[in-house]
């Protein structure tokens, strides 16, 4: 197709759109008039399979580059991994040999992006990007806990460092946009997805939303990305976490419009509000009949509307595709791409399959040519704010030196140990080194490290094995057994996921028997494998699951552990909650580890052997049983009336960890007993460490509404602070709560303060509370 004509003023000289001194608007402007429909329509789609026309072997080839994509490249789906080489199926986690090394993926990024600026029409570069959960997913790159882990530090600051430290990682390699942070509330146990997410309560997901934000991007709107940030993602809007009986991608069962702004969407507009996330990413499901890719009210009218984003909306892989093969609301291809178009998705990842019929449905008359200018702009307005135009290229060099380095090993291992919750404790806690002279270090996850979904393979790793050895050198002798395994492969991109042998695990069993039999302490890891809790993306590649307890004989094992009479500690590693019951009533303590990343070993030497005193809580409700999902804390106060035949109360409340000393919080006090509709209320917390340790505690305010014009949760988290204390420190912990604190969305669904009564309530966890009443007039 002819390129546009321009006016003779925008002939002459070198185009505006590549002065980086002019306003990005007016760049977006210029270039947009010099696009032909092909090169627009080619900024919408990408490639990841399809990384295959663009390469010979795994290199990039510039003239199939040229011969396949003849009017550019818009977006590249994970340049990291090796997706579309030959014989790489797929290429979405498991073992090293699926991944380019460093050097290699910023050889591809320089190569791709030196074709775009030298061989393409108009030089537009092309938009690179990589997940990011809990570190880059690259090999070498540095793992982090997991985002529930991380949660449970209740740390906005330790959140924001550590995604200062991804962001510089990625990109050195020469990407600037990543997909995550995951805000979803998670609200079913279920659901194999839930380690990816913040937790169960909106106020904590946002605030760990916007903490990971400006780690990744900067503080503030960002109208030009630094040369160590990158752009991120908010997955996934929304209702994601509440799925129907706990499977992905199935409708969210939320209780209409009401729900939704009450609980699913404050961390997605708190995050844009105060922290600009450039690019939001729609979720699978469908809301009330509606898929999200398709809700022109969800996306236009809320997320573009009432909160004012202008970024990039990007497709989750394959949902624009699945409006057809899976949600029946499109004919087709194009009519799929009609639809999500329409919504305001802007690129259709992971391969761009159905928006590449938008050229001849323009032509057509069936797509208009705003909305493909609207889509166009908003991706080179990114393109222009992320520098691509001036500097696209990853350095090599950078990436070696700071990839893993000693400053991200050393975030990584405090991260995992403010990331440790001490569920239970009956003195057992902490060990002290010296006291043992033969230690059993014994379970399916005692040997590995655990690191969870969306990782890759990092420099180095730590299980708890290797923790402990290191620990004891020449102070008792540590031996293992390997107790049961949990599944038969270790692959978490394998598809088919088989529990291990059970006649095997019972000869293991006996062995586990027999080496704790002659030691003088037990330390069972137990919990889940990257196979039994996951994102199950396809019918044949499940990960969410009908029960919630140990899978493949753990409890046999640990029954037979305890059975010796012995000190024994329980380490759970897992990734969802653990609903353990028969764990949580016999075990003499347990400690919560998730998946704490690749020095997560140390960290939990350090914890057992009293080295440091665990501070996290858990940033979820952790249930007896699955005929009680969804279970959340912040419920109507017509839920949770109870069951025949069963305990209806949680296993664990939300919020709740204990320490290695003892706190006394006193009630909260008000400054000023009675405010304004649009006063601020100052609430005190007088905290004091009054045992002989120092240590972590979370202070943490909820709220309730006596009386309201509709139904108001029993109570809702809306304030928070770690503190350190030392033995016999003292510290008063203020809060000040401003009309956003005490706004609801009333009968009319307006969102208002009314006038009454609210109780505020103090403590350490959902289930420790005192309270003080104010009066809002």
């Amino acid at each position: 197709m002819i390129a546009p004509t321009l006016p003779a003023s925008a002939q002459a000289g070198p185009p505006l759109y590549r002065n980086p001194n002019a306003p990005v608007p007016d760049r977006v402007a210029d270039l947009l008039g010099r696009m032909t429909l092909e090169e627009k329509v080619a900024q919408l789609t990408a490639l990841w399979a399809g990384k295959a026309d663009i390469m010979d072997g795994l290199d990039f080839d510039p003239a199939r580059a040229s011969a396949s994509q003849p009017h550019g490249i818009g977006h590249l789906t994970r340049p990291s991994d090796k997706r579309g080489g030959p014989g790489v199926g797929a290429a979405a986690g498991g073992t090293a040999a699926r991944w380019r090394t460093p050097a290699e993926t910023v050889a591809f990024v320089n190569a791709v992006q030196r074709w775009a600026r030298e061989d393409t029409r108009l030089g537009i570069p092309v938009l690179f990007h990589e997940e990011s959960l809990h570190g880059y997913m690259a090999t070498e790159a540095t793992m982090f806990p997991q985002a529930i882990a991380l949660a449970g530090s209740f740390d906005p600051d330790l959140m924001r460092r550590v995604q200062a430290v991804i962001a510089r990682e990625v990109r050195a390699r020469g990407i600037p946009l990543v997909l995550s942070p995951v805000v979803d509330i998670a609200r079913d146990p279920r659901w194999g997805r839930i380690e990816e997410t913040f937790g169960e309560d909106p106020h904590l997901c946002a605030e760990m939303g916007v903490a990971a934000v400006e780690g990744l991007q900067g503080v503030g709107r960002i109208d030009r990305l630094a040369a160590d940030k990158v752009f991120a993602t908010l997955k996934h809007m929304t209702g994601h976490g509440q799925p129907q009986a706990g499977e992905n991608i199935a409708p969210a069962l939320i209780g209409g419009q009401r729900d939704l702004r009450e609980a699913f969407f404050p961390p997605f507009r708190e995050v844009i509000r105060r922290a600009h996330a450039a690019a939001v990413m729609p979720s699978y499901n469908e809301i009330d009949g509606m898929p999200s890719h398709a809700n022109r009210w969800l996306l236009g009218d809320v997320l573009r509307g009432e909160w004012g984003f202008d970024g990039l909306i990007v497709s989750d892989y394959g949902a624009v595709e699945e409006l057809e093969t899976i949600h029946g609301i499109a004919a087709d291809g194009p009519a799929a791409a009609r639809l999500a178009l329409a919504a305001g998705v802007d690129s259709n990842l992971p391969d761009g399959i159905a928006y590449r019929t938008l050229v001849q449905q323009v032509r057509a008359g069936r797509v208009p040519m705003a909305q493909i200018d609207a889509a166009v702009g908003r991706m080179l307005a990114l393109k222009f704010r992320a520098g691509l135009f001036e500097q696209p290229m990853g350095d090599a060099a950078l990436a070696a030196r700071l990839t893993g380095d000693v400053e991200a090993r050393a975030l990584a291992l405090e991260a995992a140990r403010r990331s440790i919750c001490l569920l239970k404790n009956d003195g057992t806690l902490p060990l002290r080194a010296g006291a043992h002279s033969r230690v059993a270090v014994i379970g399916p996850n005692a040997a590995v490290t655990r690191l969870g979904g969306y990782s890759s393979v990092p420099k180095v790793e730590t299980s708890l094995l290797d923790g402990v050895r290191a620990r004891l050198n020449g102070v008792a002798e540590v031996v293992h057994a390997q107790g049961v395994f949990i599944t038969t492969s270790e692959d978490r991109s394998a598809d088919e996921v088989e529990l291990a042998d059970p006649v095997r695990n019972r000869r293991l069993i006996e062995e586990a028997v027999a080496v704790a039999r002659d030691s003088d302490l037990i330390l069972l890891a137990i919990g889940d494998t990257e196979q039994t809790s996951r994102e199950g993306f396809a019918r044949n590649h499940l990960g969410d699951r009908a029960t919630l307890g140990l899978l493949a004989q753990q409890d046999d094992l640990f029954d037979a552990l305890a059975g010796l009479g012995k000190p024994l500690v329980v380490l759970a590693i897992n990734g969802r909650p653990p609903s353990w019951v028969n764990i949580a009533d016999r075990a003499p303590a347990i400690l919560e580890c998730w998946y704490l990343g690749q020095e997560g070993g140390t960290a939990m030497a350090e914890a057992l052997f009293g080295d440091i005193n665990p501070g996290a809580k858990l940033p979820v409700t952790v249930l007896r049983e699955a005929g009680q999902a969804p279970f959340f804390y912040n419920h109507k106060p017509s839920a949770r009336r109870g069951y025949l035949f069963s305990d209806g109360s949680p296993l664990f409340p939300f919020g709740h960890g204990l320490s290695y000393t003892r706190f006394d919080l006193g009630a909260p006090t008000l400054a000023a007993a009675r405010i304004g509709r649009d006063g601020t209320a100052e609430v005190s917390v007088p905290v004091a460490n009054v045992g002989r340790r120092a240590g972590d505690e979370v202070v943490q305010l909820y709220i309730r509404h006596r009386t309201a014009s509709v139904t108001q949760p029993v109570m809702t988290l809306k304030a928070f602070q770690r503190v350190t204390l030392a033995p016999g420190e003292r510290r008063t912990v203020r809060f000040r709560l401003g009309p956003e604190t005490f706004a609801i969305w009333n009968d009319a669904m307006q969102e208002v303060v009314e006038p009454g009564t609210v109780e505020i309530m103090t403590g350490n966890s959902s289930a420790a509370l005192q309270s003080t009443e104010l009066a809002i007039a």
